[in-house]
């Protein structure tokens, strides 16, 4: 479309205008590296709790003071009526059958949602939790203080507990935001119900249960970073961390679910706890309220860590640029549009 010289862009175009100040919003970041930072700070925690409680005398006496050894028989197993339903809990879990469902749920999921790398990523964090776990107490010997409630039989870390938190936590990948932020603490209590029934059955100690988590979670961040690291490749400006000026949607939103969450948490205060109390000993029941407050704690800490992140598939060709109409603007020259 010819616009000629009768097109006085000097009159009618606005000149140049002084720029208004820009609003203060936080730049993003990266997400791959608060995450590395949270792998490292997992695996250097599961470190030092492997150091203490393995190889030292305190941690040794703490988890027997904890979990003490039955007086007849030797064995970990606590005198108390949650027994027999900790290890249905345990068999039911431990069932191949189960987990291949759950596998196969986080798979059909990313599948579902354009996840499935994430889904074949989470599929592989679990069994990598497991072989891991398995190898550590293979490998890592258990020193003989001579302590009365212990056992040089090392259990460290849990392979139950581990692969429980990275199942919960492979949904983490495959799922959008706003359903991780829903899933969270009710399956971190599903896994403190877990490692609840191995320190009841006896199968494992507190230290052993703690390294199971902690194990679980550090590899959730390091795939999460992989997974953040290879979406920003594919996609540019893809994944990063969060944001700063949230809406005030956002933030009724959070305040919702954080009321939600408030009242769960009485409710398992003046509900649960008198009869943890009145059904286990004191230092069973120390160890149970601690492995929940820790599993809690990391699971919600590395899912408030990846808020903003969606780890699903680069559609490139939403995300190609598209050709701009040339626009040359002059006195006496042309327009196309």
């Amino acid at each position: 479309m010819s616009l000629g010289s009768s097109y006085h862009v000097g009159r009618s175009a606005p000149g140049p205008q002084p720029a208004g100040p820009l609003p203060q919003v936080r730049a993003a970041t990266p997400l791959g590296l608060p995450l590395l930072g949270a792998a490292l700070g997992h695996l250097v925690v599961l470190g030092l709790i492997c150091v203490v409680f393995v190889r030292t005398y305190p941690g040794q006496w703490l988890d027997g003071l904890l979990l003490p050894r039955a007086e007849r028989g030797g064995g970990y197993e606590q005198q108390t009526v949650l027994v027999g339903p900790s290890k249905t809990v345990l068999a039911a879990f431990g069932s191949p059958v189960l987990l291949a469902v759950l596998l196969g749920a986080v798979l059909l999921v990313g599948l579902l949602g354009r996840r499935l790398l994430a889904g074949v990523v989470g599929i592989g964090m679990v069994l990598t939790a497991v072989v891991v776990a398995g190898a550590v107490k293979s490998m890592l010997p258990r020193s003989d203080f001579q302590i009365e409630s212990s056992t040089t039989h090392n259990s460290f870390p849990s392979g139950h507990v581990a692969a429980a938190t990275a199942l919960l936590l492979a949904f983490m990948l495959v799922l959008p935001g706003w359903a991780r932020r829903w899933l969270a603490v009710p399956g971190a209590v599903g896994v403190s119900v877990i490692a609840s029934a191995t320190m009841i059955a006896g199968w494992h100690r507190f230290s052993d249960a703690l390294g199971g988590v902690l194990l679980g979670v550090a590899l959730f961040c390091l795939a999460a970073a992989a997974l953040a690291g290879w979406r920003r490749d594919a996609d540019p400006g893809g994944v990063t961390g969060p944001r700063g000026g949230q809406d005030s949607g956002t933030l009724w939103r959070g305040l919702i679910e954080g009321a939600v969450g408030l009242v769960v948490l009485v409710w398992a205060l003046l509900v649960v706890g008198p009869g943890l109390d009145a059904s286990v000993q004191r230092g069973t029941l120390v160890a149970i309220i601690a492995a929940t407050g820790l599993t809690l704690l990391s699971v919600v800490s590395v899912v408030f860590l990846v808020r903003s992140a969606d780890f699903v598939g680069p559609m490139h060709s939403r995300h190609r640029a598209q050709p701009e109409p040339a626009v040359n603007i002059r006195d006496g020259g042309t327009a196309q549009g």
